[in-house]
């Protein structure tokens, strides 16, 4: 578990753009199965690809047409939500960080940190409002 103060920043920068945190297995099944599209982020402390994903994602936010709920996940903190987060996204690994859009519950496009890691923001977000205006 990482220290408090350490993902405060990193917590903030998706929290603060308007995605609700979840923390338990019940709370991550309710988001994902809400009608309608949902963006899950799973936030990671790893900076050669983190530092990058949250931008994109904020970045991606600024699109027409854009998921009707955005919800996060801590890897390595909130163990419960990451779990059921990641067994939503199967047949993909576990990895993190991720972002995974559902539509009415099903999985409709997915973010592996080897499409994330490497990458610039501005291709996250691209990628992302690819995906939404297919989906949303």
């Amino acid at each position: 578990m990482y220290p408090p103060d350490l993902i405060k920043p990193m917590r903030e920068e998706l929290t603060g753009i308007g995605f609700k945190e979840t923390h338990t297995a019940d709370e991550v099944d309710m988001a994902i199965n809400k009608a309608g599209t949902t963006l899950v982020v799973v936030n990671s402390v790893c900076g050669c690809a983190a530092a990058n994903a949250r931008p994109g994602a904020r970045m991606s936010l600024d699109n027409t047409k854009k998921p009707d709920q955005l919800v996060t996940v801590f890897a390595g903190v909130d163990k419960e939500a990451t779990d059921k987060a990641r067994a939503h996204m199967v047949p993909f690994p576990p990895s993190s960080p991720a972002m995974a859009l559902f539509k009415d519950g099903e999985l409709v496009h997915m973010l592996e940190r080897h499409h994330i890691e490497g990458r610039p923001a501005e291709m996250i977000a691209e990628n992302l409002k690819d995906a939404y205006n297919e989906y949303c």
